[in-house]
């Protein structure tokens, strides 16, 4: 071995066990962080951050309700929510109580004795879950749902070709990448999963074209797969006549209809579930992210007793490890139980109306001169720039005023604010206030004719921000 491993194992865990750090310490783990980034991560992920970021080297270290802390002290109101997980907050205290009381006991299951949270937490989403949607399996991660619900669906109606949206994101494993639509995701990776079509999203028109399409060539599709909002896409909230039309076209051409929650689940939206807005019952549900409560990895798929039929006979043709695990459904109940008591849906609908009035007053000044429009449903809120330079600055700006932001995926233009649910008014005033004095410098720092004209062609932006654009965002 290079180096005595269990020494270094050691220091690791006495660091894991401190709460503070003295200055020496501070200054040991940023310099060993940024090190291993570079030599054992990925160094593109640093030239990521000092192209986005003042302070590329902030190490986190530390998080509670609706902030997090760096190593050196400095708090950040999270309006990322890290891509939307931290619904009911950091830590929120019954979550991890639920957690730390599980671990005290059991920890992982045996896989073969019957283990009572998992049983427990199907029923909870069976009573919680729109229409007849009954049976549940658990995951760990969203991607690993959407999968789930793709075997499920070419498994109860034989057929393999799926429907999925152009700007939806679905995940980077290989079968949900097939469904997520961005070239620079998915073309290192082609051919994938086979007869994905993709159509332009809120567009019936298309769909039914497409259904019709398939079904006279004999490929008739298996699913249509779509998030109820674009999240990735850049926040794109259809017509309220689109999912009841997405339903009836299902149910015309005998496609299942799968609700990709994994964003937009769990309150986000101001409901539980977002497909709620426009009362649709989907014939599977998926769930990730916000599903863990932000303290465990978790997630989970839901279908009917009709769609489940075909695994009655063989519960082992779909299995998973650590999946649906004691202490991912110790969170997840405590997550739900959360939600419901504090009324964090209706919480998202109130915080979210008066968050994206503020921004649409605040961005007034410099649209559509540096800023397209404010636009979401309940906390997931989008602001979508004139160009992409923009963005970045406004970006960097709001870190350097203590507020987290970050791009969406699959629409570089447009940064997401999505905090926790739990955020509170006075920090919301604070993001506002951030928000106006960095467009405020940034339109002061540009070309008196911009403030006069629109945009008419992208400001140049520099090379590394170009890379990120084509390789990562």
């Amino acid at each position: 071995m290079k180096t005595d491993l269990v020494q270094q194992t050691q220091n690791i865990l006495n660091l894991i066990a401190k709460r503070d750090l003295d200055d020496d310490e501070k200054k040991q783990l940023i310099t060993e962080t940024v090190d291993n980034f570079n030599e054992y991560i990925n160094p593109g992920f640093l030239k990521y951050r000092k192209s986005f970021s003042p302070d590329y080297v902030a190490v986190e270290w530390a998080d509670s309700g609706s902030t997090f802390t760096c190593v050196k002290g400095v708090e950040y109101i999270d309006c990322l929510g890290g891509y939307g997980i931290y619904n009911v907050g950091h830590r929120h205290p019954k979550v991890v109580k639920a957690v730390t009381d599980q671990l005290n006991r059991q920890a992982l299951h045996s896989q073969e004795l019957l283990d009572p949270l998992r049983g427990y937490l199907a029923k909870i989403l069976a009573d919680l879950a729109p229409g007849n949607l009954k049976y549940a399996f658990f995951t760990n991660s969203g991607t690993e749902s959407v999968e789930g619900a793709l075997k499920m669906a070419m498994l109860a109606t034989g057929r393999r070709t799926i429907i999925a949206a152009v700007g939806g994101f679905h995940g980077k494993s290989l079968g949900s990448l097939s469904a997520t639509s961005k070239a620079v995701f998915r073309k290192p990776f082609l051919p994938s999963l086979h007869n994905m079509r993709h159509i332009p999203f809120n567009d019936l028109t298309a769909l039914e074209q497409t259904l019709s399409c398939l079904q006279f060539t004999g490929d008739d599709a298996a699913a249509v797969l779509l998030e109820p909002i674009l999240g990735e896409g850049g926040v794109i909230v259809p017509s309220d006549d689109y999912f009841p039309g997405v339903r009836r076209l299902c149910d015309k051409y005998g496609a299942l209809l799968i609700a990709d929650e994994v964003q937009t689940g769990m309150g986000r939206t101001g409901k539980m579930f977002c497909v709620e807005h426009w009362n649709v019952e989907p014939d599977i549900l998926c769930l990730g992210k916000a599903f863990g409560g932000g303290i465990m990895p978790a997630g989970a798929f839901m279908g009917t007793e009709k769609l489940w039929a075909p695994i009655f006979s063989n519960p082992f043709l779909h299995t998973t490890t650590f999946g649906g695990n004691p202490l991912a459904c110790a969170a997840a109940i405590a997550t739900i139980n959360v939600i419901l008591e504090e009324r964090l849906c209706e919480r998202a609908r109130t915080i979210g109306d008066i968050f994206l009035a503020k921004l649409k007053s605040t961005i007034k000044p410099y649209t559509p001169q540096l800023i397209v429009e404010a636009r979401g449903k309940g906390l997931l809120i989008a602001l979508e720039f004139a160009d992409t330079d923009i963005g970045f600055r406004v970006s960097k700006g709001l870190f350097r005023e203590k507020v987290l932001v970050a791009g969406t995926l699959v629409n570089a233009k447009t940064i997401r604010i999505e905090p926790p649910l739990t955020i509170t008014l006075e920090q919301v005033d604070n993001v506002i206030n951030a928000l106006g004095k960095v467009l405020k410098e940034i339109a002061s720092e540009l070309k008196p004719q911009l403030l006069s004209e629109p945009i008419s062609k992208p400001l140049p932006i520099n090379i590394l921000q170009q890379t990120v654009l084509s390789r990562q965002l």
